[in-house]
């Protein structure tokens, strides 16, 4: 497997913005993916998406979020954390630079009008998430761990600089 700056040398590496949305209860909001030719594959996953032209990754995550869950009405805070991950993914391998916004609001009302063709042949739903439910949970939630980065996000708050979580390849 070549490495991350062996990657970025070819200027495959996408830069993607994600959101962790939390709502009045500290339920954090997931969308409900699956592979398109495989619909039985299905996990969680955090809105967001890649920057398109010369847009900032706060500009991203708003925009993806408003895309994907209709919600506009948000406190954009810092970045918490920060990931590359590679995966495949309708029939190609994505390999991205992903860094966590904090977000908050006080709408949960979503709606699925802004997806992107692709993603409305692999998005099932959303649904709000407490940290206990998404530690109890089998189901495949991205990022790995999620459940116990929550719980210390919830419990500690912010960090001062963002937190560099472990590569995920699959």
């Amino acid at each position: 497997m070549e490495t991350r700056a062996q990657t970025e040398a070819r200027g495959r590496l996408r830069k993607v913005a994600r959101v962790i949305l939390l709502d009045p209860d500290d339920r954090v909001l997931l969308l409900h993916g699956y592979e398109p030719e495989d619909p039985a594959l299905t996990w969680w996953f955090t809105p967001g998406g890649g920057l398109e032209g010369d847009e900032t990754r706060a500009e991203a995550a708003l925009r993806e979020l408003a895309e994907e869950t209709g919600i506009t009405e948000v406190a954009l805070g810092p970045v918490i954390w920060q990931r590359h991950c590679s995966f495949m993914f309708d029939g190609r391998r994505w390999d991205q630079d992903e860094w966590f916004y904090l977000a908050r609001t006080t709408r949960t009302e979503t709606v699925l009008d802004g997806l992107t063709v692709l993603e409305q042949r692999s998005v099932a739903g959303l649904r709000w998430w407490t940290s206990a439910e998404l530690s109890a949970t089998r189901e495949t939630v991205y990022p790995i761990k999620l459940a116990g980065l929550l719980r210390t996000l919830l419990d500690e708050g912010p960090p001062g600089t963002p937190t560099v979580l472990a590569p995920e390849v699959a």
